[in-house]
């Protein structure tokens, strides 16, 4: 067991790592930029390193700050958190050259996870289905118009080597193509270093499911059910439940039985995520997550497993606590992603409470929301017996949410809980911005 770990990360997740690690006996490192020395991660950890200034280029991406930090403060590993170096195998490769641990998988599957292309062949070659696209990068636009002539319109270009949206575009014509691909590509190159992209056939209003998967880097390997992510706000997810309302058993074992081969062949170690688009009755692979996901608690309910105690263990004693053939799904959980839409000091907080509901945040009553970093300020996340009790639940939880100082979306967010084809649950990606198109323009600017 280590006897110390630093937390490569702020906000909510920093937080929830260090009370898992209080329960195991784990003494945890803070780091910080000079724009979180009020941050409750910094509060809470058992000591706490200055990284840098502001920008998160010359702090949390700082990795050599970072490393030098953990060494400084006697750590045995580190625990990158999502998001920042998360997902950099350059990153992990160093910490592992220090000596020190990674809560994660071997940077050389991080290398080869984090290129969509490379990832699409490995699903593919282990017999997880991918949506009819290009084989290789795409370089220019007679390759581009070579491809779309067999694949057909509208497609989608995507980055080889990240996501959240960035370097994504849509094409639905050819005279859009050189120039929709032209964009992509610097897009690419100025978010993730790596111009390269790659075309997919277009599905017009897929859901948008994921499988939660924790393996030791052995045969066991154990699916915590999928989550339904659909509720997207320009490719950046809003609301997350589980199950999903939109898979039937038939795609769930489907799904859960090509995800553990991938991961049992990969060798994989840690808790990762495999992203699926679902079409009616057909699924297609979109990529792997390798690390903690953002909505990680939806599946912690439903399965009563602590994922971070759990990928601790993997990753560092290479077993886990968690039988893959004992995991039950009980019941629906929810979570809504509360945002924040300015920047400020928190004059006032009310965290809802009552039966199955959670409030994972960094806020506290005047701590300082700073203008540098993602929105995301707390994760409302709730858990019934089923999908209406959820519901109703997560309606009368997000009414009692009083978060004061700031503006946020917890409205927006009950509007959504509220509106009856959420409640139907039929609906795809698109739902979001149909929704937007049929508002009247007086309230989408009123929030």
């Amino acid at each position: 067991m280590i006897r110390r770990l630093l937390i490569a990360n702020r906000g909510e997740i920093a937080v929830r790592i260090i009370r898992t690690c209080r329960e195991m006996g784990i003494e945890t490192v803070a780091v910080y930029s000079t724009a979180d020395q009020e941050s409750l991660h910094v509060r809470l950890a058992d000591k706490a390193v200055c990284i840098g200034p502001p920008p998160s280029s010359q702090s949390y991406l700082m990795g050599n700050n970072l490393i030098m930090a953990a060494l400084h403060t006697g750590c045995d590993a580190i625990h990158p958190g999502v998001g920042f170096l998360s997902e950099n195998p350059g990153f992990a490769r160093l910490v592992r050259d220090t000596g020190l641990g990674f809560i994660g998988p071997k940077p050389e599957l991080i290398e080869l996870l984090g290129d969509k292309v490379q990832a699409r062949a490995t699903a593919q070659r282990f017999g997880l289905p991918i949506t009819p696209g290009t084989k290789t990068a795409v370089a220019d636009g007679a390759e581009a118009l070579e491809a779309v002539q067999t694949l057909g319109f509208p497609v989608i270009i995507k980055a080889a080597a990240g996501g959240g949206g960035k370097g994504m575009r849509v094409v639905r014509e050819e005279q859009e193509l050189a120039e929709q691909l032209s964009i992509a590509q610097a897009e690419a190159a100025a978010a993730f270093a790596d111009p390269r992209v790659f075309i997919e056939r277009y599905l017009e209003n897929p859901r948008h499911v994921e499988l939660q998967i924790l393996a030791a880097g052995n045969a066991q390997v154990a699916v915590l059910g999928e989550r339904d992510c659909s509720v997207q706000k320009n490719h950046q997810k809003l609301i997350e439940e589980s199950p999903s309302p939109g898979v039937s058993e038939r795609m769930r074992g489907q799904m859960a039985q090509g995800a553990v081969k991938l991961f049992q062949e990969l060798g994989y170690q840690g808790a990762g995520t495999i992203e699926f688009l679902v079409n009616q009755e057909d699924f297609y692979f979109m990529e792997v997550n390798a690390r903690l996901q953002v909505e990680h608690p939806v599946s912690e309910c439903i399965t009563g497993t602590d994922m971070v105690r759990e990928q601790i263990l993997a990753c560092t004693e290479g077993r886990m606590e968690i039988e893959p053939q004992a995991v039950r799904i009980q019941g629906w959980a929810m979570e809504c992603r509360i945002n924040a839409l300015s920047p400020g000091r928190i004059t006032g907080l009310h965290v809802p409470g009552g039966p199955g509901v959670r409030f994972d945040t960094c806020l506290y009553a005047g701590c300082m929301v700073p203008p540098y970093y993602d929105a995301l300020v707390g994760k409302l996340i709730v858990h019934g017996p089923n999908r209406e009790r959820v519901l109703a639940r997560m309606d009368r939880a997000l009414a009692e949410l009083g978060i004061e100082g700031i503006q946020t979306n917890r409205s927006e967010q009950r509007e959504i809980i509220q509106e009856s084809r959420f409640r139907s649950g039929s609906f795809g990606t698109a739902y979001y911005e149909e929704r937007e198109k049929q508002r009247p323009k007086e309230c989408a600017h009123a929030r």
